[in-house]
């Protein structure tokens, strides 16, 4: 009887939403509409109290629990049918200590408002150009955007976490990770993943002096992929590190190739550092500007915008410039894509001097130091209908890529790949199980692809 006494203790706080709210379906949307399930409540956290609250009340009654950000996940991890969604959104200051060259951000903010709040002080941090995704599992994944290659990754630039953690049989506390204390928390949330040991609340972040920048973007038409793909995977890594840069492949039935990056430096120097990629092919759009550093994440934001609701998306880390033959199959599958909306994406990360692969694989979380280049392979749809042939495309397209490129980044989740653990975290899994073992002994931040408790 005391045990359940117990059970009833503690009671949810927050902005409660509950099925039969007006605004229950808008509140279990995710931002993959591939998914719509069904929460037993969705908590809107305002203050870490309301945090612990949801984690003691899902305790309690054994309902499973999600946490929730920017609702990004892309396999849908962040929701959950019949449990308690615990959303952090609410929970979005930002603060900046310009003489310490530090923020302290909440883990509630999505990325355009942490760029436009950290901008009011000339400051920025290295991260993605999604401007509606997380800083919550953004940095927890790693983080990789247009200032990579010469600051890191978002993570690298993480210095603290404050944390909700499980106590006990029924508890939750709030603790806080650095090098001085929890070091070996802030090693797996450089990388580890989200919602795998606990809500993170607030980080603390190094920031970086930024005023302007040099974008540029230049578009080829299909049939000059054969010179152009190579000419760029050889070309990124080679630049100097201050230059991050992109490469998307549409499908067949768009027929463009689009490449676009940022430098720290002005125009004049970007265009002779791009003058490699106009001499290949024939160029027919080319763009090259020095703008406000928040202009150029509102122009890389934009490409993220206007896209179709429901998609299928995996990924993969290039060590090397893809063979022809590896090329010959981008062109295979674009050319035979299910519609119009199906793309190769690549953005350069190593090489040259790069911030990314100078760190140890094994000094985070994260261990895809040594990589060139990473890779997302995305279809993306409307209709149901259209779900199965778009899925199994995007399968197959990863399978044909296997012999070239190496892992997934846990950013972009595939719940295809049998061998998840290794393919995120490589050398770090059995570490991340340790950490996992002593700060969720319990299993209580679980899901389809959560780091396991293991025994070893």
């Amino acid at each position: 009887m005391a045990q359940n006494r117990k059970k009833a203790g503690t009671r949810l706080t927050g902005r409660i939403v509950l099925p039969g709210n007006p605004s229950y379906n808008a509140a279990r949307m995710e931002f993959n509409r591939r998914f719509s399930k069904f929460p037993r409540v969705i908590v809107f956290c305002r203050r870490t109290q309301d945090v612990i609250n949801a984690v003691k009340w899902a305790r309690e009654r054994g309902v499973r629990l999600r946490a929730r950000s920017g609702r990004h996940s892309y396999e849908g991890f962040s929701a959950v049918n019949g449990g308690v969604i615990i959303d952090v959104s609410e929970m979005n200051k930002a603060k900046v200590n310009r003489k310490n060259m530090v923020a302290h951000i909440q883990t509630g903010n999505p990325l355009a408002r942490v760029y436009r709040k950290l901008w009011n002080k000339r400051v920025t941090l290295p991260a993605g150009t999604a401007p509606d995704v997380g800083i919550a599992g953004l940095t927890l994944g790693g983080g990789i955007g247009l200032l990579s290659r010469k600051y890191g990754l978002t993570c690298d630039n993480l210095k603290q976490v404050k944390m909700v953690v499980t106590s006990g049989r029924y508890g939750a506390k709030t603790i806080v990770a650095n090098k001085k204390k929890h070091a070996d928390l802030l090693w797996a949330s450089r990388g580890g993943g989200g919602g795998n040991f606990g809500i993170a609340t607030a980080y603390t972040f190094r920031v970086r002096p930024i005023s302007t920048v040099s974008i540029y973007s230049i578009t080829w038409k299909w049939r000059d992929l054969g010179k152009v793909f190579p000419a760029w995977q050889r070309w990124a890594p080679s630049v100097t590190n201050r230059l991050t840069s992109t490469i998307e492949v549409a499908a067949k039935q768009v027929g463009t190739i689009v490449s676009t990056g940022q430098l720290l430096g002005g125009a004049e120097e970007l265009l002779r550092l791009i003058r490699p990629l106009l001499q290949v092919g024939t160029p027919v759009k080319v763009m090259v500007r020095t703008v406000p550093f928040i202009e150029a994440t509102n122009f890389f934001a934009a490409a993220d915008l206007n896209l179709e609701p429901k998609f299928k998306i995996t990924g993969a880390y290039g060590f090397k410039p893809l063979p022809r033959k590896g090329v010959r199959m981008i062109r295979d599958f674009l050319s035979k894509a299910p519609n119009r909306h199906a793309t190769v994406w690549c953005q350069s990360l190593g090489g040259a001097g790069s911030a990314v692969s100078r760190v140890s694989p094994t000094a985070t979380a994260y261990p895809h130091r040594k990589a060139e280049t990473i890779y997302e392979l995305s279809a993306r749809w409307r209709n149901d209908g259209e779900q199965q042939r778009n899925i199994q495309w995007v399968k197959r397209f990863r399978k044909a890529l296997r012999p070239f490129v190496i892992g997934d980044y846990v950013n972009f989740p595939d719940l295809q790949i049998k061998n998840w653990p290794k393919a995120y975290y490589g050398v770090n899994i059995a570490r991340l199980k340790r950490v996992k073992r002593k700060y969720d002994p319990h299993n209580v931040f679980r899901f389809a692809q959560s780091i396991p408790v293991g025994s070893r």
